[in-house]
């Protein structure tokens, strides 16, 4: 998700551990799960930004009401983490901006 400035959030979707029936595909939810949560309270338990969230087994959706300089920061770094496995792992996982 993006605002006038930069990142203001991000939504991941279609990892659920309910498809993920091989070791590549529980490997890869796993990363992404991971990134996910460690970013996302990074930005509220850490950082301490307000936001918007939703957490469904395959969907979380997360939304940074008016992002601090370092939730930012957090935001980019996910987005290049994800972007980096999306290279490595092409036919398992795609990054829209």
């Amino acid at each position: 998700m993006r605002d006038q400035i930069g990142l203001c959030g991000f939504e991941i979707e279609g990892h659920s551990s309910e498809s993920c029936g091989d070791a590549e595909g529980k490997l890869v939810c796993s990363a992404v799960s991971s990134a996910a949560y460690m970013a996302a309270n990074t930005i509220t338990e850490i950082i301490g930004d307000k936001c918007d969230a939703f957490v469904e087994d395959g969907v979380m959706k997360i939304y940074v009401h008016s992002p601090s300089e370092k939730a930012r920061a957090v935001l980019d770094g996910f987005r290049l983490h994800i972007k980096e496995l999306s290279g490595q792992y092409s036919k398992r996982l795609r990054l829209e901006v």
